[in-house]
């Protein structure tokens, strides 16, 4: 039988953001409107992996409003404060904690005001949730957050919050090793399985299993969709993509002939969310965008090797480099 079959895992641990000491900040601003509805403004650039959602949930879940009520204004460097890059997983950790920052000092301006409507002490005996504010404990005592919110601009209060989140790291140092490069890590675990036909080489993923630590989950859906993108990655760069170089120049520069993974390349994947509440992040949430690409790679070459016995140690995994592989190991054996 040509084709035989492998499981490979690979496990990995990730420090996000810049870490090793190196600044690692983000700030964010928000303003509740005279209708209740929210803007928060913010740096952090939306490339397609969903921060702009995921921050706008933080401020509803902070402001106490539907989450329809925010719009999310990203990446204008005339109107947003610098939120750093969008890299190093970074993002819905450290502006994620400045916008909730933004919309906590947001919120109890509105709070202060409106305790005096309400009859309350101190700003801790209000709750607002779904766009109603209300006394703890004694819910039907309450007042609409569009209604407060217009009052309170009447009387001269301007409900606007601003955040600034540092993530607290340190060097490493030179001499004794000792120090917090990075905080807070991600963790996880993947598992592959492979077919491999011998005849060929050529190699087909069959299944994927991601089991990743993400802190809390504040958009499953979000999630999932990073796990699976980052496996669609993983899986280019073991099997397909490669950079070829002509006199410093590259000659595969199109997608006609730069090879990245179809959606009929892609395996069944199984992602698995593990949620362990991270103390610093926002609502215990921290990042999963490049975590569930790293342990994608080892996990296909350990399947592979599970499969045929042979260990391939330059990427990408071709089908020419399993044949004389097998080869090799062929000729050993004799």
């Amino acid at each position: 039988m040509s084709k035989k079959r492998g499981i490979g895992m690979a496990c990995f641990f990730y420090g996000t953001g810049y870490g090793n000491g190196f600044p690692d900040v983000s700030t964010a601003t928000v303003e509740i409107h005279d209708d209740g509805t929210a803007t928060v403004r913010t740096g952090a650039v939306d490339c397609g992996q969903g921060s702009s959602t995921v921050l706008a949930q933080i401020a509803a879940e902070e402001l106490g409003v539907p989450y329809e009520w925010v719009t999310v204004i990203t990446a204008d460097t005339d109107t947003t404060p610098d939120a750093g890059t969008t890299a190093a997983t970074r993002q819905t950790y450290a502006s994620g904690n400045a916008v909730q920052m933004a919309c906590r000092e947001a919120r109890e301006v509105l709070f202060e005001y409106t305790r005096t409507i309400l009859g309350v002490n101190t700003i801790a005996g209000l709750v607002a949730r779904e766009g109603i504010i209300y006394v703890k404990g004694y819910p039907k005592k309450q007042i609409t957050y569009p209604e407060a919110a217009a009052r309170a601009r009447l009387a001269g209060c301007r409900l606007v919050g601003q955040g600034t989140f540092v993530t607290h790291t340190t060097a490493v140092d030179r001499e004794t090793g000792q120090g917090a490069p990075y905080w807070p890590y991600a963790f996880g675990t993947q598992i592959a399985e492979v077919e491999v036909d011998t005849e060929t080489g050529q190699v087909r993923v069959l299944r994927f299993i991601a089991a990743h630590d993400v802190g809390r989950a504040v958009n499953r859906k979000g999630v999932e969709g990073q796990i699976e993108g980052g496996i669609a990655q993983g899986l280019g760069m073991a099997l397909l993509e490669k950079v070829h170089l002509q006199h410093g120049r590259i000659v595969n520069n199109s997608f006609s002939t730069y090879l990245i993974p179809t959606t009929l390349d892609m395996p069944e994947v199984q992602p698995l969310i593990v949620e362990t509440y991270e103390p610093t992040g926002p609502y215990g949430a921290k990042g999963v965008g490049e975590p569930a690409t790293i342990p994608t790679v080892p996990a296909i070459i350990n399947a592979i090797y599970n499969a045929v016995g042979v260990r391939i140690t330059e990427l990408p995994v071709t089908p020419e480099k399993i044949l004389a592989a097998l080869r090799e190991k062929e000729g050993e054996q004799k």
